[in-house]
């Protein structure tokens, strides 16, 4: 592991063995770690990877240690250069690609609300800014995602989830508003989309729950969530397999009960979505 004062994640030579590589260019890597339920750890040099949108239902919340990050996030894009802290909120989906040459190297913690509101005491966190360039919060933001990171005793983990949330909380409202209703004939979509996982669905289908006409309801859908249904559905697939091979499942089985179509399929979707294969993502969390 890194000592505490580092922001970038370790060279190549020490990824992991036997674990094939993700990516085409030969810098792109990433790493993940989930030391508890709730809490997982990220890590990444990102050069020339495009990741497509996706979930991680969790507040995201990290720093960019070099280089400049473009992402959709909320129906806008955002520009996240060196030394800015990146905010997201629980169910946003969102995508992430270098916007310079050299890539961005990123670390970032998920971290689901409930446990927020376990650690903080205060329920309901919400950020209006996705990006906030503040580079000494910043520095000492990277400074905590790598203590938690090499943290080896339950307390000291604890200590420094305390203290990497107590760096955002000024950035955040306590009170969350409700979020925007718009067509709430729209969520129940959502809601047989996430029951559905595993079903070939169809468009007919989907205006059949809103009561609407098809592309009247794919219109209106992709007005209001800023991706078509069947994006939606993927990020929902792919959370769900996150989910499953977290739990040690095997990935041709996590492949079936998330709607896809084999474990190939798997992997390639997940690539584009977390930076690394099934297999790597299982590995890595198993070191811990």
């Amino acid at each position: 592991m890194p000592t505490a004062a580092s922001t970038s994640i370790p060279p190549a030579s020490v990824q992991l063995d036997g674990v094939p590589q993700a990516f085409e260019h030969p810098a792109d890597r990433a790493e993940f770690c989930q030391p508890l339920p709730g809490v997982e750890l990220y890590r990444a040099h990102i050069v020339r990877y495009a990741f497509e949108p996706h979930t991680h239902e969790a507040f995201g919340l990290g720093a960019i240690a070099s280089g400049v990050e473009r992402f959709r996030y909320s129906g806008s894009e955002h520009l996240a250069p060196p030394g800015s802290l990146v905010m997201m909120n629980p169910d946003e989906l969102h995508t992430g690609q270098a916007a310079t040459e050299q890539g961005w190297c990123y670390n970032m913690a998920y971290i689901d609300p409930e446990v927020v509101a376990r650690v903080t005491g205060e329920d309901g966190w919400c950020f209006n800014d996705a990006v906030r360039h503040d580079p000494a919060i910043a520095q000492r933001v990277g400074r905590r995602l790598a203590a938690l990171w090499q943290a080896d005793e339950p307390l000291a983990f604890d200590s420094q989830l305390y203290e990497l949330l107590a760096e955002f909380r000024p950035l955040a409202r306590v009170s969350r508003p409700a979020r925007p209703q718009g067509d709430v004939r729209l969520t129940a979509v959502v809601d047989y989309l996430r029951a559905n996982l595993a079903e070939r669905l169809t468009l007919q289908q989907l205006a059949a729950v809103a009561g609407l006409s098809p592309y009247h309801l794919l219109r209106c859908f992709r007005a209001q969530y800023h991706v078509t249904p069947q994006q939606m559905l993927m990020a929902l697939r792919l959370f769900e397999a996150k989910r499953l091979l977290a739990t040690g499942l095997p990935p041709a089985q996590v492949a079936a009960a998330a709607g896809l179509t084999d474990q190939s399929h798997l992997t390639r979707a997940f690539v584009k979505r977390y930076g690394v294969t099934p297999a790597r993502y299982q590995q890595q969390l198993r070191l811990r």
